[in-house]
């Protein structure tokens, strides 16, 4: 469930970059999605978080100088369970009520070559920070990006799961977070 925060946040950092010269990027949310995925008592589910702003600020021409700050609301989980759905945001998972958001912050971006890139920065998540790297690939048309990335994280890294679900004896510990992000270049000034 971590690791869906932690994809959100990647995935909207992997999306920043496209244009030429102008660096700055807006997610589109209709044509975005950050998801995660878990395991629970032996059954794989996915999910997605369905409210965050991002402010991308990526040119390949220059990925080292890319800047992201990734806000992902943790109330707005869904898996399509509503037990699931509904025990999410309480105490033993994100905490929703003391910290309402996860925070990724990518400090510089470094280009792997072709269309393949790491966004590198920190995650938080009930007030645990740790270091991230998101791998992601990016396909530009025009003043459009796309960027597709995965990262695998553990969630009791950032205290997600306390109490009886501190262990995978329920929820395995392992969890994905899948990015899939649309973005225009930002026009104007």
């Amino acid at each position: 469930m971590n690791a869906l925060r932690l994809a959100l946040a990647l995935g909207l950092l992997a999306i920043g970059s496209g244009a030429a010269h102008a660096a700055d990027w807006t997610v589109d949310p209709a044509k975005s999605r950050i998801g995660f995925s878990g395991t629970q008592v032996g059954a794989p589910f996915k999910g997605r978080f369905t409210r965050y702003d991002a402010q991308i600020s990526f040119d390949p021409a220059k990925p080292e100088a890319g800047k992201a700050v990734v806000l992902i609301d943790l109330t707005s989980a869904e898996t399509g369970d509503k037990q699931r759905d509904e025990a999410l945001p309480q105490a033993d998972w994100f905490n929703a009520s003391k910290d309402k958001q996860a925070r990724f912050e990518a400090t510089r971006f470094v280009s792997k070559g072709g269309d393949a890139y790491d966004a590198i920065g920190t995650l938080t998540i009930r007030g645990m920070r740790k270091d991230v790297t998101l791998p992601f690939t990016l396909n530009l048309s025009g003043g459009t990006a796309h960027a597709v990335g995965h990262l695998d994280l553990v969630r009791t890294d950032y205290g997600v799961g306390q109490g009886p679900w501190s262990n995978d004896s329920m929820v395995a510990l392992k969890v994905g977070v899948d990015i899939d992000l649309t973005a225009s270049a930002k026009t104007g000034g």
